[in-house]
């Protein structure tokens, strides 16, 4: 069973900058795939960025160019950098474990950090 807790949130102004990290515990965290999703109110949760256990990235077309993902697999910690920041991505974000395993398929979840970018 893995644990992810999820921190950085908090209220920026656009344009501004944050960097969320989530810290897992209770597994071998160098084999999972981690990704941030987030969900804004009356919306879907969608995936924001991924990265593999290999480290290839993936990103919504949303964040491009302004988001970061990065994992600490010392540390067992992944992290997303949030570069020029917009009202539209005010969300609650979520950091994901996601290991295929022969047949099994484990997806974690943490509780997730707010995020609200406004003047």
């Amino acid at each position: 069973q893995v644990q992810l807790v999820e921190s950085g949130g908090g209220l920026v102004q656009p344009e501004g900058s944050l960097r969320l990290s989530c810290a897992a515990s209770g597994g071998i965290f160098s084999i999972y795939s981690m990704g941030w999703y987030r969900q804004a109110p009356g919306k879907q949760r969608e995936l924001v960025a991924g990265i593999t256990s290999r480290g290839s990235t993936n990103y919504a077309d949303s964040v491009k160019g302004r988001f970061t993902i990065a994992r600490d697999n010392a540390e067992n910690t992944v992290y997303l950098q949030m570069n020029s920041l917009k009202p539209e991505d005010t969300a609650v974000y979520y950091c994901n474990a996601h290991l295929i395993w022969g047949a099994s398929i484990n997806d974690y979840w943490g509780r997730g950090t707010q995020v609200t970018v406004s003047a």
